[in-house]
């Protein structure tokens, strides 16, 4: 499990680059869509790597919602990170549930408050 968690971080922390490089763009070119993906896949990723270091695996299926839910048990400093705004949580990563530039934005900003939160705790490095 640890070695799959170490994998899902790599991951998380590529595609919070991708999703940084994205918004990095002139506001007219770039392409939300793109922005909102790789930040869920990043959030999903930060937190399904969490549950696995911690001797936990989650259920394919689990939303976002659900994976916070899940870390928040195991862990109460989760509640420093804040879902509000985030309105594709309880969405599958799959659906193309998607909004404008000042969501994505959001996305992205949880995305990197978990990178921020996970390197904090000496979790991921």
């Amino acid at each position: 499990m640890e070695k799959n968690a170490h994998e899902l971080y790599q991951q998380a922390v590529q595609k919070l680059k991708e999703a940084n490089k994205e918004l990095c763009r002139p506001e007219e070119d770039v392409v939300a869509y793109m922005v909102c993906k790789n930040s869920q896949i990043a959030i999903d990723s930060f937190l399904r790597g969490y549950l696995l270091q911690q001797g936990i695996e989650p259920s394919k299926e689990a939303t976002i919602d659900e994976l916070y839910g899940h870390c928040k048990g195991v862990n109460e400093h989760f509640d420093k990170i804040d879902l509000a705004g985030f309105d594709c949580q309880a969405h599958s990563l799959e659906s193309r549930y998607c909004s404008g530039t000042e969501k994505v934005s959001r996305c992205f900003d949880i995305a990197d408050s978990l990178d921020s939160f996970l390197r904090e705790k000496k979790i991921i490095s």
